[in-house]
């Protein structure tokens, strides 16, 4: 028992030497990984101090206990002296836009109008010009949007004093020229405003536009003064073009009505031509006949149904009504249709014109 009991005592004395060996080397690994977490954190505290990150839209000034040294404007990482060796200063590169209100200014012409410009604006990714815009208003936007818009409201008054109102406001759009009025005021402030602040302008427009009631009254007497000039123009205009329709329709009627008749002249000729023709050829066959008809022609000619004739029976024409025809009076028709009298026989005869020696008529009321 004795034997097994020291036996079992020096199993457990030598057992304990490793345990506390291994109990040592692991709190001597312990306080390494606490240095070497401490010197990590350390680094990396270090590490953030001296990195600068430029973001997109942005400028970062980097000074030297508070004097700017330079000027990072790409966006990425860069170093400097932790602080309070070397501070950063962020800088605002996104556009903005700025208005100047509702300004009351005058034209060339003496009117007062009533005008509001927009401008849109922004400090450029420029070293020098993010120096000057940081000394100028010291990286506040809104007091350099407040210095603009004095800018604005005294470029406006002196623009405006360069146009007449007619300029602005006119009934021919041809005529409107705010585009080359908000080039002037861009151009002026632009001038102005680069040189001071160290911003640039990147648009000016005119937000509003308003007419006091004086020059109301003015411009609307004026545009009304040119709508009756254009439109007495445009009235002459067509009273000249009607007035040169009115002459070439009279010119071609003329010509048309004198080529009418010269045609119809032609035609009668050649009617009274054809009618002799046949006058003399009925002659030839029957002269009795032929003077009986163009008797009866000649009543029918002059004779209407408001006349009133007293005539004597045994007078021609109207004999042939008592007498009749004289018997035997009527030639034989010659034996071929072909012969026609001479013409040298035939008296002259016009047409509805009966011979003078076979009218004889009295008329009485």
């Amino acid at each position: 028992m004795r034997s097994m009991h020291a036996h079992h005592h020096h199993h457990l004395h030598g057992s304990d030497e490793p345990a506390d060996g291994d109990l040592h080397r692991s709190s001597r690994w312990t306080g390494w990984l606490r240095y070497v977490l401490a010197a990590t954190l350390i680094a990396i505290a270090i590490v953030s101090a001296c990195v600068v990150l430029v973001g997109p839209s942005e400028s970062v000034v980097v000074t030297w206990f508070g004097d700017p040294v330079r000027v990072l404007v790409h966006p990425g990482l860069a170093w400097r002296l932790p602080s309070p060796i070397e501070g950063t200063t962020k800088v605002d590169l996104r556009l903005r836009t700025t208005s100047s209100g509702l300004q009351d200014v005058g034209t060339r012409d003496g009117l007062r109008v009533l005008l509001q410009a927009y401008v849109a604006w922004q400090v450029p990714d420029d070293e020098e010009l993010v120096r000057r815009f940081l000394r100028a208003v010291r990286n506040r936007p809104d007091e350099a949007a407040e210095q603009l818009r004095s800018f604005v409201r005294s470029s406006l008054e002196i623009t405006a004093s360069g146009f007449d109102l007619a300029d602005l406001v006119n009934t021919d759009p041809t005529k409107v020229q705010f585009g080359e009025f908000e080039r002037r005021l861009a151009d002026r402030l632009q001038g102005q405003v680069l040189d001071v602040y160290g911003i640039t302008i990147r648009q000016v427009g005119i937000e509003s536009f308003t007419l006091p009631y004086e020059t109301l009254s003015a411009t609307v007497a004026r545009m009304r003064a040119e709508r009756e000039t254009v439109a007495t123009e445009r009235m002459a205009e067509g009273e000249r073009i009607a007035a040169e329709i009115r002459s070439n329709a009279e010119r071609d009627a003329r010509v048309t009505v004198a080529k009418a008749r010269a045609e119809a002249a032609d035609t009668e000729a050649k009617a009274r031509v054809k009618a002799a023709e046949i006058y003399a050829h009925a002659y030839g066959i029957d002269p009795e006949l032929y003077t009986m008809l163009r008797s009866y022609d000649t009543l029918d000619a002059v004779i209407n149904s408001n006349t009133r004739l007293i005539l004597r029976t045994d007078a021609a024409p109207f004999r042939g009504f008592v007498d009749g025809p004289e018997p035997g009076s009527r030639p034989a028709p010659a034996s071929s249709p072909q012969q026609e009298p001479a013409p040298a026989t035939v008296p002259a005869v016009q047409p509805n014109m009966p011979p003078a020696a076979n009218t004889q008529a009295g008329s009485a009321r």
